[in-house]
């Protein structure tokens, strides 16, 4: 699921809380159990990524700053109220990622971005701090989120645009759960299955959002989108 469009923390979450973990440490225990699947997704969907590595310079540093600033913020506040905001993050995200893609699709996956895309910067660096910082501390529909941002950048091909997402997730999960880890936030036993089942996910679902196609997969993620929204909204109900 993260592999193909983000979400999988709405998985994870709610079967840590299930088997017992305490909400906080199932949270920080999701986001380290899920770095490597990122990473190994990535990996799956380098041969796309390497033609728009630019990106991967302009947007790291906002993900490590958000991701250590939403981590502490999360030890130091319950992430009740801030939770409340993901469903229509993530809603207005997929709207907005439709939108581009429809609007992409028109001029193929490797169109040069125009001026008004590439003076857009600026405020892709702000948006990824922002989704960063809601990233460290709560982390679903961040993937949703990074696609709407590259997708306003200019990117329309699906893969790049997943292997880049999956790029800035390990990076903002990455150093939030180096926070978690030295907090001692962590519930190992439950922590380690999850790993690996993550990185088995992240590589070969790589591989099937290749398979089915570039159409395909953009349909796959606007459906994972309006279902994180719909997951989210019964949650608070």
């Amino acid at each position: 699921m993260n592999a193909l469009a983000g979400g999988g923390t709405l998985l994870s979450f709610p079967v840590l809380v299930l088997l017992g973990v305490p909400a906080k440490i199932a949270n920080a225990t999701s986001t380290v159990a899920l770095v490597p699947g990122a990473l190994s997704s990535f990996a799956g969907y380098w041969p796309e990524v390497r033609s728009h590595r630019k990106w991967l310079a302009v947007l790291l540093v906002p993900s490590l700053v958000g991701g250590a600033l939403g981590s502490l913020l999360l030890l130091l506040t319950p992430e009740r109220a801030f939770a409340r905001l993901a469903p229509w993050l993530v809603l207005f995200a997929t709207a907005l990622f439709g939108w581009q893609s429809r609007r992409g699709s028109a001029g193929g996956d490797d169109a040069p971005p125009d001026p008004a895309v590439r003076g857009s910067r600026g405020l892709a660096v702000l948006a990824q701090l922002g989704v960063a910082l809601y990233g460290g501390y709560f982390g679903a529909g961040i993937g949703i989120l990074m696609l709407a941002i590259l997708a306003a950048l200019g990117l329309s091909n699906i893969h790049a645009m997943n292997g880049l997402k999956n790029f800035f997730g390990s990076c903002i999960n990455g150093v939030a759960a180096a926070i978690f880890l030295a907090s001692g936030t962590v519930d190992w036993r439950s922590g380690l299955p999850l790993l690996v089942g993550a990185v088995a996910g992240g590589y070969a679902g790589a591989h099937f959002g290749r398979r089915i196609g570039r159409d395909r997969a953009r349909r796959a993620v606007i459906l994972v989108g309006l279902l994180v929204t719909v997951i989210l909204l019964t949650q608070q109900i």
